[in-house]
């Protein structure tokens, strides 16, 4: 039997599905600043959420110039779902639609292997939140 997988653009009717994978993932921030995560999501131009049986199972917010540089905001595939490649397809789309620009991401220990499975090599970065 295959498992049928949808990538497609951010939708607003997908934002409760996002927060409820939040919440599952324990992203407090991003569920408690609710209105300000929405408002991100809305002004994201490189957002996919990838749907199974009609339920949004995972995502990728990010925001691009679309020449140089894409940068990766979130990532979040449901547990239950990992392991299948959903998260390299998401990649993989954003690469098609914007073929020239390079991919930055900060990962956090937890996802750390991930990104170096996937050819992703570190760089040195900060964060400063104003709250």
């Amino acid at each position: 039997m295959t498992t049928a997988y949808q990538i497609r653009p951010y939708q607003d009717q997908d934002f409760p599905a996002i927060q409820r994978l939040n919440a599952a993932e324990g992203w407090t921030q991003l569920v408690r600043l609710h209105e300000r995560t929405q408002l991100a999501w809305q002004h994201s131009n490189a957002a996919l959420v990838v749907e199974h049986a009609g339920e949004v199972i995972g995502y990728v917010r990010g925001m691009t110039d679309t020449q140089v540089t894409l940068y990766i905001c979130e990532l979040l595939i449901d547990a239950d779902f990992r392991g299948q490649g959903l998260a390299q397809q998401l990649f993989a789309r954003l690469h098609d639609r914007y073929p020239t620009t390079r991919i930055e991401v900060l990962a956090s220990s937890s996802s750390e292997s991930f990104y170096r499975g996937q050819a992703f090599r570190p760089f040195y970065g900060f964060r400063k939140s104003f709250e």
